[in-house]
């Protein structure tokens, strides 16, 4: 599959900079791949309503890190992106070409450059940073922790799993619910730079699931992922992977989704591996078609944006 496939145009007013008031006041788009025609244009507090019975949601509950890093001299910015132990971190850092191995940065110590912008460093306590906001976020957030779910709860995120920005307590108490966790780094936010799908390479993400949890999953009748990331740790441990570890698990148009049964999910980037998972599910052509109706009904896009349910 051509990059290039993954196109769309948006108008650049529908990137959303804020969150919603509320966070259960998104927009919610809703298409059932059984019955196909039109999408039912909902709100996000709606969604037990459109669940079957039986549906267990299933979240991914980590939390992001304080992970950007401003440097003054010269002037860019560090984002830890994954701990390496012994106070080591594995991060991507600018102006790359500015900055050299063994050079001190205000809390930072660059050790090693691991090429595409990616470096070994040594980081002085604990982060301490600001939130790590996508770049087409250009407004600054008033509540850090609307940058955060509900229910986040392990700390080792670089940017937040968007799909559960939209829950309230109130919203899960109605919901039958479990957790996973995985860590958010470079795959999920990384655009593609490759000509073909099949040449883009993934680094990897750290995943973690408790036994009961995935004996629940594993035994639910049906089983909705909030957000990709939770797509990708459902469909890691499904194909024989353990509780605990990494995965490399690249899910594109032609994947056969052993465990997920519907997919929450914002509404994402051009050229993006999100985009790609999207498009193995609900299929390429009936997206292309979803996002010209969410954009034709003026939905907010991205990270603060708004929601689609497929069914």
């Amino acid at each position: 599959m051509k990059a290039s496939d993954l196109d769309y145009e948006l108008p650049p007013e529908l990137v959303a900079q804020r969150p919603a008031p509320r966070r259960d006041e998104s927009r919610l788009l809703v298409w059932s791949r059984a019955e196909g025609g039109e999408p039912r244009h909902r709100v996000f507090r709606e969604l037990p309503e459109e669940l079957p019975p039986g549906t267990l949601a299933v979240v991914n509950d980590t939390r992001v890190v304080p992970a950007r890093i401003r440097l003054e001299r010269p002037r860019g910015e560090v984002l830890l992106l994954e701990p390496l132990g012994g106070g080591e971190w594995e991060a991507l850092a600018r102006p790359t070409r500015r900055l050299r191995a063994g050079g001190r940065y205000g809390p930072v110590e660059l050790l090693e450059h691991l090429g595409e912008g990616r470096w070994r460093l040594r980081l002085s306590g604990a982060p301490a940073g600001e939130p790590p906001l996508p770049p087409y976020v250009t407004e600054p957030l008033a509540d850090p922790e609307r940058y955060q779910t509900v229910y986040a709860r392990e700390a080792g995120s670089a940017a937040a799993p968007t799909a559960g920005l939209h829950f309230t307590p109130e919203l899960l108490a109605r919901l039958e619910v479990e957790h996973v966790t995985l860590h958010v780094g470079l795959d999920t936010f990384r655009p593609l730079a490759t000509e073909t799908l099949e040449e883009h390479r993934l680094h990897g993400e750290r995943y973690a699931v408790r036994p009961e949890a995935w004996e629940r999953i594993r035994a639910a009748e049906r089983v909705l992922a909030v957000g990709t990331t939770t797509v990708r740790v459902l469909e890691t441990l499904a194909r024989g992977a353990p509780l605990a570890g990494r995965t490399e698990l690249f899910v594109t148009p032609g994947f056969e989704f052993l465990r997920v049964d519907c997919l929450l999910t914002n509404f994402h980037l051009p050229r993006s591996t999100l985009l790609a998972l999207v498009m193995a599910f609900a299929g390429v052509e009936e997206t292309r078609r979803l996002y010209r109706a969410a954009i034709a009904e003026r939905y907010r896009f991205y990270s603060f944006g708004d929601a689609m349910l497929v069914l």
